[in-house]
């Protein structure tokens, strides 16, 4: 490998070139199995990345799917053991999170962790990552009689420990957040919670610590409607580094098929083009501060 990379990235690595040398050859699941005399469940654990492979494993896989370049062996063994080094428990492994997180939440949390780059379109609220307590809580908290007091909570604690991740590492990760206007215009929590808000967002933008762009309602461009989403980037070097996390009022997914990803980046970028630069951005942004402190009751 070029690049140090952390467990979490290997074991990434090796699973996903290990299912796309098994599809490319056109070979199930459970072909492999018996090929390799493995149970089914190991072979679905290894390519879900529940599991690692060892690298004794490893080695006649790879001759079976047909992998006998050197560097390319060398490269996934490297990263096979990179993968089994031990890691102390992310605090999302708890059992309090692994009972009311899902698993696409859970890796999107050990992504975000590792990420080199985070795109976060939004159409309706600010992303979970950017969301201080006060707006986390206005916002979750109206679907307590949906989901519980109890699932309530520990999303909550979810959502600002991932915030804190991010603010430690914003010297190692590029941030880059795409809102549509009526973000800005939805007052979640109330006057006075949501200046908060766009303050602590208005502050990190003008510290040039994320990048924040806005998409006016008078935009005359088709405007995505597939929803909001997060393209996290775990390599500066690797084209199929970046997965896809989206989500909807029934269920959430992590997306790795290199065609999504590409085709949301793209689109991505073409919206960035599109949208108020940064400078106008923070300015709108500050004014819609002051609009709100005019309501707030504490005035």
């Amino acid at each position: 490998m070029t690049e140090a990379v952390t467990p979490t990235v290997a074991r990434r690595r090796v699973r996903l070139a290990l299912r796309e040398a098994r599809e490319a050859k056109g070979l199930t699941q459970q072909q492999v199995a018996d090929e390799m005399e493995w149970s089914l469940s190991k072979v679905i654990r290894i390519e879900n990345g529940d599991v690692t492979i060892a690298p004794n494993d490893l080695r006649p896989l790879l001759g079976y799917y047909g992998i006998k370049d050197r560097d390319s062996v060398s490269d996934l063994l490297t990263a096979a053991k990179v993968a089994r080094m031990r890691q102390r428990q992310a605090w999302y492994q708890a059992q309090e999170y692994r009972d009311q997180l899902s698993d696409a939440t859970r890796r999107l949390i050990e992504y975000e962790a590792e990420a080199v780059a985070i795109r976060a379109y939004s159409i309706y609220y600010l992303p979970g990552f950017l969301q201080i307590p006060q707006y986390a809580e206005a916002l979750t908290g109206k679907f307590r009689e949906d989901i519980g007091d109890d699932r309530v909570k520990v999303l909550l604690r979810a959502r600002e420990r991932r915030r804190q991740t991010l603010m430690a590492r914003l010297d190692d990760v590029q941030v880059y957040v795409l809102l549509e206007q009526s973000v800005f215009m939805r007052p979640i929590g109330g006057p006075t919670v949501f200046a908060g808000q766009l303050k602590e967002m208005q502050t990190l933008a003008t510290q040039d610590h994320i990048h924040l762009r806005m998409l006016p309602f008078d935009l005359d461009y088709p405007i995505p409607n597939n929803g909001s989403y997060d393209l996290v980037a775990l390599s500066e070097n690797r084209a199929d580094s970046e997965v896809l996390y989206r989500e909807n009022a029934m269920t959430d997914e992590i997306v790795e098929d290199k065609a999504v990803t590409t085709r949301h980046r793209s689109r991505f970028e073409q919206l960035w083009n599109l949208s108020t630069n940064e400078a106008d951005t923070i300015d709108f942004v500050d004014t819609r501060i002051k609009e709100l402190e005019t309501k707030s009751p504490t005035r």
